[in-house]
């Protein structure tokens, strides 16, 4: 049976993702059989696992380092925001229903059960499984039935490694505050704490790690530098996106619109890599700047999206963008979007209700109950140039302009629509930019040159060098041996 050890955070976006990633593919190097595991998450950016369920895009990104094929039991308990207060839950890899956060609070007792049954399933297959908490383990409010951080530990008898963000500011007083106000017991589970992102001399910072040693009583297993090259790899926040970066100087500008329920972001990925794409994102209050192409990413409450994306005025920037001759390209609700309505008679992604589309396309969408959830392989069928992506969605798209589908898969089944000039167009495949192919195809079809390299090989070639980068300083004889 296998080791198991907790990767528990002072608070989210500490880094215990690809704290969990590099240890992964760390130890998956040496020999070991690993799994990731995350009890609970919270996250509009998902994946496609291998049993056709639906997991946080973290875990898939933390099974891929562990070189194991991503389960639905990686993440058994999947949150997807659907506005302020509520979500879509997702348990086992499909959508148990809908839920404000005070009706799961309620719901957390039963939901347990489902978690213990997959973490048992996931030690069966391995020989250590590594756990990621979710948000901060000092949130002693949300204590009672708790899946996510501690109350998960103290049923599993898990040990924790409590990470600290020191670049955030204020690390002591985070790991010294959580030892104060989490419950004995609970603080008895903490083997060890390892402060993270740290930049400058790290001798420095000696004596501010024995005071957190001499305050909480838990010995210090690392402290990790900063990484920059965790840009390159899937973000599973969308806050990143929010971020002020240079759109980088490319010949050609594609500008995506940030709307606030914005889903699987990581399609936008591949696009950052390529030198001769500005990729701009255009933040709410802002106007579509003038742009080759403007791409509307997927959406997990896709009217309600719709509605802000007319509230900045973007339904009217986009139609001179298309006047001026300008490209659009929809992914998923961002597709669903273009056409001239949307309907949701269940109330499956908010309110029921009906409402009318930017018109740039004739289709029709109608959001129903059974979500589609697979890899798939096929040809985009304007340049024929072959793809691999995958689907998620809710939703039956039909109209004249679907007679132009996008893509043909490789079981024959065709999927997307396009306006009659082309210029317009979408389609409920995502993944297609982190194809070589697709992404290549792309940027010469806006005149620009496309680079070599292979988006794979460089996620690969990141996981590797993050596992050297923990291993240099985090003696993973000692934290294996914290395991059981």
């Amino acid at each position: 049976m296998a080791r198991s050890l907790m990767i528990q955070g002072t608070g989210s976006d500490v880094g215990k993702s690809l704290i969990v990633a590099g240890l992964a593919r760390a130890y998956a190097n040496r020999g070991l059989n690993v799994r990731p595991f995350k009890p609970q998450n919270m996250s509009n950016n998902a994946a496609v696992a291998i049993d056709n369920g639906e997991i946080g895009r973290a875990q898939a990104l933390q099974a891929r380092a562990a070189r194991a094929p991503a389960s639905a039991h990686m993440n058994p308990v999947l949150l997807k925001p659907q506005s302020q207060v509520g979500a879509q839950v997702v348990v086992h890899g499909k959508i148990l229903g809908n839920a404000r956060a005070k009706e799961f609070q309620a719901w957390k007792p039963e939901l347990m059960g489902a978690v213990l049954a997959s973490y048992e399933r996931m030690r069966g297959e391995a020989d250590l499984v590594l756990i990621e908490g979710a948000g901060s383990a000092s949130e002693v409010n949300l204590r009672a039935n708790d899946i996510a951080n501690m109350g998960f530990a103290r049923a599993a008898d898990v040990p924790v490694v409590l990470v600290g963000d020191i670049d955030r500011g204020g690390v002591i007083a985070q790991i010294v505050g959580t030892k104060a106000v989490v419950d004995l017991d609970d603080a008895t589970l903490i083997a060890g704490f390892i402060v993270n992102k740290f930049r400058g001399d790290a001798s420095l910072f000696a004596d501010g790690m024995r005071l957190i040693e001499e305050r909480t009583g838990w010995p210090a297993l690392g402290l990790v530098p900063f990484f920059a090259e965790a840009a390159r790899l899937p973000a599973e926040d969308a806050m990143v996106l929010a971020r002020r970066e240079a759109p980088g100087e490319g010949r050609v500008t594609i500008a995506v619109p940030l709307l606030p329920h914005i889903a699987n972001f990581d399609d936008l990925d591949p696009l950052k890599n390529e030198p001769d794409v500005r990729l701009v994102f255009v933040r709410r209050g802002e106007p579509l700047p003038i742009a080759d192409l403007v791409l509307l990413p997927g959406s997990k409450a896709t009217v309600a999206d719709l509605a802000t994306f007319r509230e900045n005025g973007w339904d009217i920037d986009i139609v001179a963008h298309v006047r001026r001759n300008g490209r659009v390209f929809g992914i998923c609700g961002g597709y669903q979007m273009l056409g001239r309505t949307i309907d949701d008679p269940q109330g499956i992604e908010g309110p029921p209700g009906r409402a009318d589309g930017l018109g740039l396309i004739d289709i029709d969408t109608v959001l129903t109950g059974d979500k589609r959830l697979a890899e798939i392989f096929g040809l985009t069928i304007k340049d024929d140039v072959s793809f691999h992506g995958y689907e998620m969605h809710v939703g039956v798209t039909t109209g004249a302009d679907t007679q132009r589908p996008v893509v043909r898969f490789d079981d024959g089944r065709v999927d997307g629509a396009a306006s009659a000039d082309g210029r317009v167009a979408g389609a409920y495949v995502h993944g297609l930019f982190a194809d070589d192919r697709q992404r290549k195809a792309l940027v010469a079809s806006l005149g620009a040159t496309a680079s070599d390299f292979s988006y794979e090989g460089m996620i690969d070639d990141t996981l590797d060098a993050l596992a050297k980068h923990l291993a240099a300083h985090i003696d993973l004889d000692r934290l294996l041996s914290l395991a059981r």
